[in-house]
């Protein structure tokens, strides 16, 4: 305000200027008659703008909120569809409401104050951030609709940071002399001495990533705030939660997080002699097999993943014996009673993510305490009337940065036997 005060005042300096100029010509001449008739215009329409800045100035600083208290203790929009709804208002060519528009720019104007620090309420220059509190509704909603980034070690980045570095052990056996990178302790007799040993150590980093969802929202849409927000707050909430999902076990790692399937610490699990998966999409020896090749620190907090459409032929499995079987999954009412979800007393959670029955991925066996996901700031929410406005359509976009990897780098070797283990084992696919 105090910006366009002083570019205001200058604009009628300099037009007072031009206007005495022309004054002392020949006001018989039409064409200076005219140009004299523009310039009073001119300024008369900068003191009703000024007038009108000077009033939202003075209405902000005397907003209380009832009982005393300032108005940034309450959420400036009950809603994020109000917001886009001032948005519109704001961003419509030649809008004869100049009430409306003065009230939008009073609102809008404290969210972008909130939001980045300054008072930048022009849309030209990049349209309205929506506001802190919406933002952190989808953040939360987010986490909260994902099924693994809420079981992951959660690390949020501070500050000016946009990565992480960490020191890992580096370890890949538990033999005597590798346990921890090269810790070992031995037994010594009097007067004797022992080998001195140290850890080894890796550098692990995580970078922050952008994951950026976009909406155009219709003219007859942006109409009532009611359904934007039921779309806005439903929808993407659920499509990060589930993409932030995906990622954690499909993730290339190529400017986006380190997926399970992929990692380096994954155990492959072979299947068994003369198994198809094609037909035999999964056996109780799979399991039992997969089960021996998780580490025993992650014991405690291994869940299963597995895709939907496999729940038929775990139901269905059964522990050989002899020449019949046992079944696995046993209700206390037969198939009226509801089913146990757990194998080896371990939580069944099927995800839309993994892979296709009878390929690598379509079950995991996973202790995501060892997967790090880095996050900062939460969803940033942006919206502009410009990038769509020749279709009269809105455009929101949200960005979610975000980086994720396992925090072991390799499989780990036993300190009796030799088939590896890991932190996440999932079933060959033949």
């Amino acid at each position: 305000i105090d910006d366009l005060n002083k570019a205001f005042a200058d604009f009628k300096v300099e037009n007072d200027t031009r206007l005495k100029e022309v004054e002392n010509k020949d006001h018989a001449d039409p064409v200076l008659t005219e140009k004299v008739e523009k310039i009073a215009k001119d300024i008369a329409d900068i003191e009703v703008m000024r007038q009108q800045l000077d009033a939202i100035e003075n209405s902000v600083a005397a907003i209380q909120v009832p009982g005393g208290g300032s108005d940034k203790e309450k959420p400036i929009y009950a809603s994020i569809g109000e917001q886009l709804l001032d948005v519109i208002t704001m961003g419509t060519p030649g809008n004869p409401n100049r009430t409306d528009c003065v009230a939008a720019m009073e609102r809008l104007g404290k969210v972008q104050a909130a939001a980045s620090g300054a008072n930048e309420t022009v849309p030209e220059e990049g349209g309205f951030l929506v506001g802190t509190d919406e933002a952190t509704m989808l953040d939360r909603g987010a986490v909260s609709t994902g099924l693994l980034s809420q079981r992951c070690f959660n690390v949020t980045a501070s500050g000016d940071s946009d990565s992480l570095k960490l020191n890992l052990i580096d370890e890949s056996s538990r033999a005597n002399g590798s346990r921890f990178g090269g810790i070992q302790v031995y037994m010594k007799a009097e007067a004797d001495t022992v080998t001195a040993t140290k850890p080894k150590f890796r550098e692990a980093v995580w970078d922050l990533n952008d994951c950026m969802g976009i909406m155009y929202a219709t003219k007859n849409l942006l109409k009532d705030a009611g359904k934007l927000t039921t779309v806005v707050n439903k929808w993407f909430p659920m499509e990060f939660g589930f993409k932030i999902d995906d990622l954690i076990v499909n993730g290339t790692g190529a400017g986006m997080p380190l997926g399970i399937v992929g990692a380096g610490c994954t155990v492959t699990q072979a299947v068994e002699t003369g198994q198809v998966r094609s037909s035999t999409k999964i056996k109780y020896e799979n399991i039992a097999h997969m089960y021996a090749r998780l580490l025993s620190s992650s014991d405690p907090n291994a869940v299963w993943f597995v895709n939907r459409a496999l729940l038929p032929y775990i139901m269905l499995m059964t522990i050989p014996v002899g020449t019949g079987g046992a079944p696995v999954f046993l209700p206390p009412n037969g198939a009226a009673g509801q089913p146990y979800m757990t194998l080896l007393n371990k939580p069944i959670i099927p995800i839309e993510q993994c892979q296709a029955p009878g390929t690598a991925g379509d079950i995991i066996l996973a202790d995501l305490n060892e997967y790090l996901l880095l996050t900062k700031g939460g969803i940033e929410a942006s919206s502009s009337i410009h990038v769509r406005f020749i279709y009269d359509e809105m455009t929101l976009k949200w960005v979610y940065r975000l980086d994720g990897a396992p925090l072991r780098n390799k499989t780990l070797t036993p300190f009796k036997g030799s088939d590896t283990l890991g932190p996440f084992v999932v079933l060959a696919a033949s």
